[in-house]
């Protein structure tokens, strides 16, 4: 199965990341680029986006990316540094690249750019199944 239908149907099937306004800009066997507009009502007291904002869009982009390579993959433990603010009406793009994979787990880094800034570093260990994706 090919990763951009892998990832379309998790897509497709996935409300939270529908409500965030993702757009998919690229999908390949172990990465994927993710690109958001961030709205008003993201922002928190400090009149920036909440941290949960740039997060959920990494970890969206480490679950498809993750998911791209045919096995069911689940998050066992994520991380991330906020390098700078983010607020309403910034476009924010996260790349998920594979750093290394065994049968059993994925180590993957994504970077949050606005522009070319750097505003967040994630990184993601999965844990891949047995389950092979296929789409009926």
């Amino acid at each position: 199965m090919e990763p951009s239908e892998i990832v379309n149907t998790m897509f497709h099937k996935d409300a939270f990341s529908q409500w965030l306004g993702l757009q998919i800009e690229g999908v390949s066997k172990g990465g994927c680029i993710l690109k958001m507009t961030v709205t008003e009502d993201m922002l928190n007291g400090f009149g920036i986006a909440h941290g949960g904002i740039t997060y959920s869009l990494a970890d969206s982009a480490l679950a498809f990316a993750s998911n791209s390579n045919g096995k069911h993959a689940l998050s066992v433990e994520t991380s991330i540094n906020h390098l700078q603010k983010v607020v309403a009406g910034d476009i924010l793009q996260a790349t998920a690249k594979e750093q290394s994979i065994t049968r059993k787990l994925g180590i993957y880094q994504v970077e949050v750019n606005r522009g070319k800034e750097l505003v967040a570093l994630f990184k993601g260990m999965v844990y891949r199944t047995e389950k092979d994706w296929n789409i009926e």
